[in-house]
């Protein structure tokens, strides 16, 4: 047995709650969705960090404004501080250059940064997670108990096509899914909603496409003055994604 998945679970046993925010395909606002709900928990006071786990187009460092990501060495990697946020992405490392990981070189980046990040005690661990059912899912369901999935899709009937392939493999590996965010809805149609529930999957609400969002990619006070980041504040303050559960 890889004798890092031990130290894995060590490091993330401070962390209440680890939320993958996920996708059945790219082009969702999936990253977007996962560092504006990292940073509305935080602004309530919780102790929040966000992982980017997409190693193949990471992009949450460009929507938060962070020009470089250095995190300290001390026993592991320390996370570096920004927006309130404990912060860590392959970037870190990559830089601007392109990641052609394959198979089992991702699921060794994987691993290795869970075995070496120091996140401490958190409430939330929010991770950005690359789109689809993908070797970093199966890694990541295998190896962080506990873990809970947030599904974001569009209005688009071909988006919602891979999410409910994505919802019948959690289910049938028993990973718990606290529901479906709608995002970048342009009118007023009922069909997500129904379709969602119809899975038996909670609804959480939906998110207005917004064009003011294209400026604000850098500028997290502006991001989070946005009509998106408002929507979606209500929507998570309207479940219990909210209330940090004990292990």
């Amino acid at each position: 047995m890889d004798p890092r998945i031990t130290i894995i679970s060590e490091r993330l046993k401070p962390i209440k709650r680890i939320i993958a925010v996920s996708s059945g395909k790219g082009g969702v606002g999936k990253s977007l969705v996962a560092s504006t709900l990292a940073l509305i928990l935080a602004k309530k006071n919780y102790k929040v960090g966000l992982f980017d786990a997409d190693f193949t187009s990471p992009s949450t460092h460009a929507i938060l404004g962070v020009e470089t990501v250095q995190p300290k060495e001390e026993k592991g990697i320390i996370p570096i501080e920004t927006h309130g946020l404990k912060y860590m992405s392959i970037v870190a490392y990559s830089r601007e250059e392109a990641l052609p990981l394959r198979g089992m070189d991702v699921s060794n980046a994987l691993i290795e940064l869970f075995a070496v990040t120091r996140w401490g005690e958190l409430d939330f661990l929010i991770i950005d997670m690359p789109p689809g059912i993908t070797d970093a899912t199966l890694d990541l369901i295998k190896l962080v108990k506990g873990i809970e999935f947030l599904i974001v899709t569009t209005p688009s009937p071909l988006a919602f096509e891979t999410v409910k392939k994505l919802a019948k493999l959690l289910a049938d590996l028993k990973v718990p899914i606290i529901g479906v965010v709608e995002n970048m809805k342009m009118k007023e149609s009922s069909l997500i909603k129904q379709q969602v529930t119809a899975m038996g999957l909670p609804y959480l609400g939906e998110a207005p496409f917004d064009p003011k969002i294209e400026d604000a990619l850098g500028h997290v006070d502006a991001l989070m003055a946005t009509v998106f980041a408002r929507k979606l504040c209500e929507t998570v303050s309207n479940v219990s994604l909210i209330s940090p559960r004990k292990l």
